[in-house]
């Protein structure tokens, strides 16, 4: 079965109507840019009408819903697993409304295979354009609308999502059986170097290294940075030039990410509240000694920071 067709049937299943590629839509635009006697050359030319004032707005506005679609659902159902005291009792009735244990199971399943295949249906879609165009143009426009945050890959949202379905997996909870397109997210430890993975049809596997590049570690109180990066929350507040204390929204916006050096990527970083449990409980020894290590840092750092406070409100 081709793509379009498992695409189109994926998302006329959904119960309520979401977000999407118009997978078909884009390939007429295509189709017609084919028709069009400039493709002489082995390159698009540089002012293409259709490719230009058609092609690309249409497929980065519903990129942009989607991501959104998705961003939204995700940080909802999160929240709801995560609250504590009396967020976490009206969390409660409001989830005992919606189905229960076994219905967020289900949601968050429901939600990674959305944003696994509305990935892959931009990636076909943008090597369908390089292909009649003879160019890399399509891969350029992916690697801007990544420097944008208009990604699903990236989105430390997928991520916590992966880690929140392996959380809940691994209860005793029953839940209907996963939608075909849907493989399941898992844990690997190879070598004491821990990795999320996620397959799903189509042969696409998504594969996240939880090494944080800065120590050289597990990641430890992960956090992902906008620009998809993850790395220790102590390890990120040493990169923005901040206390743990000052915490990482205090970071200049000069700061850059230690790997692709993009500014203003700190301010909205994310704490991995799912992933950080899911490591804590398949890292024990790891965890254990990590905490002694960074506790001893992080009273070091308070005393600085409670000192250095003293000192500005009583003067020199």
């Amino acid at each position: 079965m081709k793509f379009c067709k498992t695409y189109q049937e994926y998302m006329q299943g959904q119960k309520k109507k979401q977000p999407g590629v118009g997978f078909k839509k884009l390939k007429k635009i295509l189709k017609k840019c084919r028709r069009e006697d400039f493709h002489d050359v082995r390159t698009c030319p540089d002012h293409c009408t259709v490719c230009d004032g058609s092609f690309f707005p249409a497929l980065l506005d519903e990129m942009s819903a989607v991501v959104g679609f998705f961003h939204k659902r995700a940080q909802t159902l999160l929240e709801l697993h995560l609250a504590s005291g009396l967020r976490k009792y009206m969390f409660w009735v409001q989830g005992k409304r919606r189905g229960g244990h076994g219905a967020l199971i289900e949601e968050g399943k429901d939600l990674v295979t959305y944003a696994l295949i509305n990935a892959i249906a931009i990636r076909k879609i943008l090597k369908k354009y390089d292909k009649i165009h003879y160019s890399t143009q399509g891969q350029a426009f992916k690697s801007q609308a990544q420097s944008m945050h208009i990604g699903l890959l990236q989105s430390p949202w997928l991520f916590e999502l992966m880690a929140f379905h392996i959380n809940l997996r691994e209860t005793k909870t029953k839940s209907r059986k996963a939608p075909a397109l849907f493989e399941g997210c898992s844990l690997k430890i190879n070598d004491e170097k821990p990795s999320l993975a996620c397959e799903l049809f189509d042969s696409v596997k998504l594969d996240i290294d939880l090494t944080c590049s800065i120590c050289l570690d597990t990641v430890f109180y992960p956090v992902a940075l906008t620009c998809g990066h993850i790395f220790c929350y102590m390890c990120a507040c040493l990169a923005a030039s901040v206390t743990i204390v000052d915490g990482l929204k205090s970071a200049e916006p000069k700061e850059k990410c230690p790997l692709c050096r993009e500014a203003r990527v700190f301010e909205g970083a994310v704490h991995l509240e799912e992933l950080n449990m899911l490591l804590s409980r398949n890292c024990r020894e790891y965890w254990e000694q990590r905490l002694q290590t960074e506790r001893v840092e992080r009273v070091r750092q308070a005393k600085q920071h409670w000192e250095s406070q003293c000192r500005a409100f009583i003067g020199p």
